[in-house]
């Protein structure tokens, strides 16, 4: 093995992956480091993986017979509930189905083992098959520095030097911190707590039961009952033969309200709208962990230092503007971008940081930043007491009245609206969050 890379890559997840990818591609030596026995053997987190940028890095995904992804998103739902109802604003169109596909649902496990065999295929083909490795069940333990310039990790009693440093940590930002792009762990008030479950069905049952076709699948989130009055959502995606579903509730609330994410979990699972979908299904997997809420005042002070980058959530990049819970998609962009920024520092013999501002400059010109920063009043706006109380609340009383036909004299809709504004909200609240929206989205 080389005394020196070009990169080390510390994490296996996406942005770690995708910064590989492209390292090999460009014809540097890198080494890949994973804490896991493989590549999304620790990530037991899944949803939908957004964008174009899976082609760009494994053209003709689709055409894969046992690709790492499910499905497609065919079907999208927004579903707003109180404790008895539902009310769905649902989206199903053709142009969906025309590959390279906008969404596909994927269970991390087996995506990022399949895409670290990916990179395995370019290590292979590279200008340097021989020097370039995923070395995986191993923990950085340190980050080597000298004279404030990252120059290497230690592993054990292993200590590896290169010229960069890709922290590809997740939410956990240990070695962040240790290179001060971070002075603390991230601040309640910016991170929520996931749960989740995989929960599995004969795949013709799950087809019939989501009306699903082919390979097409759904992305239906909830707002509302789902969280249990807790700042958060619901989520349930459809995979091959299983279901994701779970919440993402605000850490900060969570532990204010003195709930637990799994009773929260099961009393969503038991609301009328949700049980009959998963009547019958096994439940396969549980899992919690800690994911951003994209809030950009949680980002590190800066994504760059001498000799070292942050890719992916390590970096804080999470978009949840009610469109789409978008983590994936940034993960695998800041990962191209990073890489990137390592091939022309490389070409320049200059990793300095004044040479690794440019990752900051592509990721600030980019959908990812400028996304996050332009729709930053969604987000708040999303995780505002009104968008999981009196707004789906407001929503289902108004359907409950709307679909119930009964045998007695009819109201206006805009009585019934009026009705149902009365009991929980008022005119003046819903013209500020209108007022708020229209600015926000």
């Amino acid at each position: 093995m080389e005394d020196k890379f070009d990169c080390i890559i510390v994490g296996g997840g996406i942005a770690g992956l995708s910064t590989a990818m492209t390292l090999a591609r460009g014809g540097a030596k890198f080494l890949l480091i994973e804490r896991g026995e493989f590549c999304g053997s620790k990530n037991v987190s899944g949803g939908v993986l957004w964008g174009s940028d899976l082609a760009r890095l494994v053209p003709n995904y689709w055409e894969e017979e046992e690709g790492g992804w499910e499905r497609f998103v065919s079907h999208r739902r927004l579903t707003f509930m109180d404790e008895q109802s539902a009310f769905s604003l649902d989206f199903k169109s053709g142009h969906f189905a025309e590959p390279p596909y906008s969404g596909v649902t994927v269970l991390r496990a087996r995506f990022d083992n399949w895409l670290a065999g990916k990179v395995e295929e370019a290590i292979a083909e590279s200008a340097h098959p021989d020097e370039s490795f995923l070395a995986q069940n191993i923990l950085v333990e340190e980050v080597l520095m000298e004279d404030g310039r990252v120059v290497g990790i230690r592993a054990g009693e292993e200590k590896f030097f290169a010229d960069s440093v890709i922290l590809a940590e997740g939410i956990n930002n240990l070695l962040t911190r240790q290179v001060g792009l971070q002075s603390d762990y991230v601040p309640a008030d910016y991170v929520a707590v996931g749960v989740k479950e995989v929960i599995q069905f004969d795949r013709s049952v799950l087809e019939d039961r989501f009306q699903l076709s082919g390979l097409g699948g759904l992305s239906n989130e909830f707002v509302g009952f789902a969280s249990g009055g807790v700042e958060g959502g619901g989520f349930l995606y459809t995979n091959r033969e299983s279901v994701s579903i779970g919440l993402v509730l605000g850490m900060k609330d969570l532990r204010e309200k003195k709930h637990t994410p799994y009773d929260l979990l099961n009393a969503f699972k038991a609301h009328p709208a949700v049980a009959d979908t998963l009547r019958g299904g096994e439940v396969l997997e549980y899992s919690a962990h800690v994911v951003s809420t994209g809030d950009i005042r949680g980002m590190p002070r800066e994504l760059y230092g001498d000799g070292v980058l942050l890719a992916g959530e390590a970096a804080n990049l999470l978009l949840n503007a009610g469109k789409a819970i978008q983590g994936m998609d940034y993960a695998m962009r800041s990962g191209l971008l990073a890489a990137e920024t390592v091939l022309a520092a490389k070409q320049k013999g200059d990793f300095s940081a004044a040479t690794l501002k440019r990752y900051r400059d592509a990721l600030e010109e980019s959908f990812v930043l400028q996304d996050m920063r332009n729709f930053q009043g969604a987000v708040h706006l999303l995780h505002s007491p009104q968008m999981f109380g009196a707004v789906p609340n407001l929503v289902c009383d108004f359907g409950r009245q709307f679909f119930t036909v009964d045998s007695e004299p009819s109201k206006k809709s805009s009585q019934m609206f009026r009705e149902s504004v009365k009991r929980h909200s008022s005119y003046w609240d819903l013209i500020k969050l209108g007022f708020k929206a229209s600015r926000s989205l």
